[in-house]
């Protein structure tokens, strides 16, 4: 029994030991991650490239610091990260623009990816002496988009207005996912080619089909089955959530989206009749159409969980990295990308937007905005070597290559060449989800009414959490006033970041001209109560906001006695 015992209290301590090293490793993860992403983002440069980087310092290459259980995770981590984005993605798209440009989007989900593949497999041929299916499979691994990279990208995009007007970030979007549904269908018929020497065919009515022969045919099926699937879910989750009352906030109309979501990807890796991926983007799609307050709700909840998501993506993308297999292939492997991109991918692009109405910036656009790879090669990269394929290391150091070149330079490229490329046009708030902290312009004065504003703001600012700037205009160096109001503030505001500016002008013209060149959300401003609303108004420095201002006002009216 005592011999038990100790099994049973070594075997305990042993498991102890490694979650404790888990946890130590997840810690690292967030930690550094983040802070790097900082500080990369601090130096001009995107916060991937800082956590990617960490990951390589991380790693078992450097430091060795991420145990071997979370890095045995790492395809998991990647699953619920990549489904995160793709439901921004699906919660971002704008019917109206992606009509606009449906044949664009149809064509970019195929050509170029397509083109790139193809391209890249007969420079293996040549450059690394692969025969052309090994190398049609490093073109499917090359070719896949990254939609890590590309979708926040493009919705930051949207948020500015860039290429909106033509629904440009849509049509990319949607061919992004589109090009990486068919380039993961080719990547599998082609690795059981490979690995098995065949792959068996189906017959029906006596007719037998080849694998390459039924290939258009599961695209089209993956692809409508993800779509009608992602429908559906719409309503599931808009009937679960708005009509039945299943939920109480907003945290778990998110929790319960992100569960349904991340089951479809799952459901579709084991029935693989459908993509789960095109089907979580298309359940965004739809749940905007169905029901936009809900799909508000929820873009502010999935970019919540993209903070989180994003640093773990990258960092472990950064440590699965093989730095010791890079270096025989490194200019080879260049040489590669630059054939894949710059006559592949460049011919696809061209045959994508020819007759459409995109100017030729537009098109050049396409250059920066659509050649990111990371998510998909850190996934499937190393399956070839796995697998025994001839030529598999290399392919690894490619993959791990082309994440090291393109995923910072897309990252970098896209927001500083789309002001230079694109046309700027008005943003569609319902379509987009709001940046950046939200700021509030109280304006206030010595009568007893401020305390009413300043409750309302602090209510508002408290439910977003955002800033206030209070404001008080007088001519007059009343100090008496100005110390009521700051002991109001630190009564009012203790918990609220706030500043408090003191001007002397116009007070309506003061109030508008701070609110536009502070870019605040709302203006909270009082009026008189026990008055008819003619009596309030006229000639009244609420009067004179509202009809100058063009950001929305909240009028605030005195509580009675």
């Amino acid at each position: 029994m005592s011999l038990d015992r100790s099994f049973l209290y070594k075997s305990r301590s042993a498991f102890q030991i490694q979650r404790d090293l888990m946890l130590e490793s997840i810690i690292w993860i967030l930690v550094m991650g983040f802070f790097c992403g900082q500080i990369a983002r601090r130096l001009k440069a995107p916060a991937l490239v800082g956590m990617v980087l960490v990951g390589i310092l991380l790693g078992s290459q450097v430091g060795n610091v991420i145990s071997p259980e979370v890095l045995d995770s790492a395809k998991s981590f990647r699953t619920i990260a990549v489904m995160v984005i793709l439901m921004k993605a699906g919660l971002g798209l704008d019917r109206e623009k992606l009509a606009q440009q449906g044949t664009v989007a149809l064509r970019l989900g195929f050509l170029p990816a397509a083109c790139e593949a193809i391209a890249i497999a007969v420079a293996a041929m040549w450059l690394l002496q692969f025969d052309f299916l090994t190398g049609l499979l490093l073109g499917c691994i090359i070719g896949a988009e990254s939609p890590a990279v590309i979708v926040p990208a493009m919705l930051r995009l949207k948020s500015l207005g860039w290429g909106v007007k033509k629904g440009i970030p849509d049509a990319i979007l949607t061919g992004s996912a589109l090009s990486d549904v068919l380039l993961l269908l080719v990547f599998s018929l082609l690795l059981a080619f490979l690995s098995q020497g065949s792959a068996a065919g189906i017959t029906l009515l006596g007719i037998t089909l080849s694998p390459w022969q039924l290939l258009p045919f599961q695209i089209i099926i993956q692809i409508a089955l993800g779509i009608l699937i992602g429908w559906l879910t719409a309503l599931l989750l808009v009937s679960l959530l708005t009509k039945q009352n299943w939920t109480q906030n907003a945290v778990q109309n998110s929790l319960v989206a992100a569960s349904i979501a991340l089951g479809l990807v799952v459901i579709a890796e084991r029935i693989p009749v459908f993509s789960g991926y095109l089907a979580v983007m298309a359940m965004g799609f739809f749940l905007i159409e169905i029901d936009a307050p809900l799909a508000r709700t929820l873009r502010g909840g999935f970019d919540s969980l993209w903070t989180i998501a994003e640093i773990i993506l990258f960092v472990l993308l950064g440590a699965s990295i093989q730095l010791n297999v890079l270096g025989n292939t490194l200019l080879v492997g260049l040489l590669v990308l630059l054939i894949g991109t710059l006559i592949g991918r460049s011919l696809g692009w061209y045959l994508s937007t020819l007759g459409s109405n995109w100017t030729n910036k537009e098109k050049l656009f396409l250059l920066p905005s659509n050649s990111a790879k990371a998510t998909v090669q850190a996934a499937i990269g190393a399956i070839p070597l796995s697998q025994g394929i001839a030529g598999g290391e290399t392919i690894l150091a490619i993959a791990a290559l082309s994440i090291l070149v393109t995923a910072p330079l897309g990252a970098w490229a896209i927001p500083t060449f789309a002001p230079k490329l694109l046309e700027q046009g008005e943003v569609d708030p319902t379509k987009v989800a709001i940046s950046g902290r939200p700021v509030f312009l109280a304006a206030v004065d010595d009568s007893p009414l401020s305390t009413d504003v300043l409750i309302k703001v602090a209510d508002l600012a408290r439910r977003s959490d955002g800033d206030v700037i209070a404001l008080y205009v007088d001519n007059l160096d009343n100090k008496q006033a100005i110390a009521l109001l700051q002991e109001k503030l630190q009564r009012f505001l203790s918990d609220i970041r706030y500043e408090f500016l003191i001007l002397a002008g116009t007070v309506p013209e003061e109030i508008v001209r701070v609110a536009e060149s502070r870019q605040v959300t709302d203006i909270v401003i009082g009026k008189r109560g026990h008055q008819t609303w003619e009596q309030v108004l006229v000639g009244s420095v609420s009067q004179a906001v509202l009809e100058t201002s063009l950001i929305p006002v909240i009028l605030v009216e005195s509580r009675p006695e």
